[in-house]
């Protein structure tokens, strides 16, 4: 069952064409990442799966019901973000406001969505602790289970691993495998990391100034964007 599908899409960001003629399609249970260099459009693209921005040409299509606010969104971390000045369990709950619509307040379902994705998420012992004061890794794990609680099918990360240290990128790449694995859900995620991308995803999209690479790891890694970055990775 495909959750998104790309036909011929295009964007183009001041004026400037960044992705161009795109075809793609993410179904369910995959784990697809998104690389290229800076400017090749991958912020673009997100921000189009995400109904924040038409494509000047083509259509994304989601499917099996799907909605943009039924996609779980984890967005790269700023200062403000780290800032925020508000418990864990706040900002886990905050997950839940498409969900409840114009309803006031949150439901018992809501909280009980909170609390099992904060258990699901081990940061149940930190409901009470500023967001503020969390570790890289916490804070990550805390905006895991608010973007959880937004959605049981599909998850867009966006760079999720920048800030963090090696082990909490370790456990992170962990997190997101049981997640795709164990629990059924679809992960697409931006990432300059090439080689995690490839050691974790099912799939690979890959984008460059006025190209693109789409297929499984298998077909990225024989292919020849694959082997000259990989490549170039390996010896850098």
């Amino acid at each position: 069952m495909a959750y998104i599908n790309c036909e011929n899409v295009s964007f183009a960001y001041e004026n400037q064409v960044v992705v161009s003629d795109l075809n793609f399609q993410v179904n369910e249970g995959d784990y697809l990442c998104i690389i290229g260099e800076n400017g090749s459009g991958k912020t673009t693209l997100l921000k189009g799966l995400l109904g924040l921005k038409k494509p000047f040409q083509g259509q994304i299509i989601l499917g099996d019901g799907l909605k943009p606010t039924q996609i779980g969104y984890v967005p790269q971390q700023t200062e403000a973000q780290r800032d925020f000045p508000a418990s864990v369990w706040e900002v886990v709950l905050s997950g839940c406001l498409n969900r409840r619509g114009i309803r006031p307040g949150f439901s018992k379902e809501d909280k009980a969505r909170a609390e099992k994705n904060m258990e699901l998420m081990g940061i149940s012992d930190l409901r009470k602790r500023s967001f503020r004061e969390l570790s890289g890794g916490q804070r990550q794990r805390a905006l895991l289970a608010r973007s959880l609680c937004a959605t049981e099918k599909i998850l867009l990360l966006d760079e999720p691993t920048t800030g963090l240290d090696p082990v909490a990128i370790e456990e992170f790449y962990r997190l997101m495998q049981e997640l795709n694995q164990k629990h059924d859900i679809t992960i697409l995620m931006v990432s300059h990391a090439i080689r995690e991308a490839v050691e974790h995803a099912s799939h690979i999209l890959h984008l460059s100034q006025g190209s693109y690479f789409f297929g499984t790891v298998k077909e990225y890694e024989e292919s020849d964007a694959g082997k000259y970055f990989m490549g170039g990775e390996s010896h850098g």
